[in-house]
């Protein structure tokens, strides 16, 4: 078996996260997965083409209310199941 790079982030708000360089330090880590906390937005609020640029399959699970926590992994082999 293949040895995986894994990362756990606490983003508190992907989009701000983004706008302070946080793709490219994950380009610089280059783990295969990601799991993101307190993403504290929905995939359609932001351009998720980033991600798939970067090779990544993205899975999101916002909360129910918007502009609060949330997760989403991100991950260079597709899951054979997500739940």
């Amino acid at each position: 078996m293949a040895t995986k790079k894994i990362i756990t982030y606490n983003v508190n708000g992907i989009r701000a996260a983004l706008n302070k360089g946080w793709l490219d330090w994950t380009k610089t880590v280059n783990p295969d997965i990601v799991l993101l906390q307190e993403i504290k937005a929905e995939p359609g609020q932001l351009d998720v083409s980033i991600f798939e640029n970067e090779g990544y399959h993205h899975y999101w699970h916002s909360a129910e209310k918007k502009g609060y926590s949330g997760v989403a992994l991100l991950s260079k082999t597709e899951p054979d199941h997500v739940e």
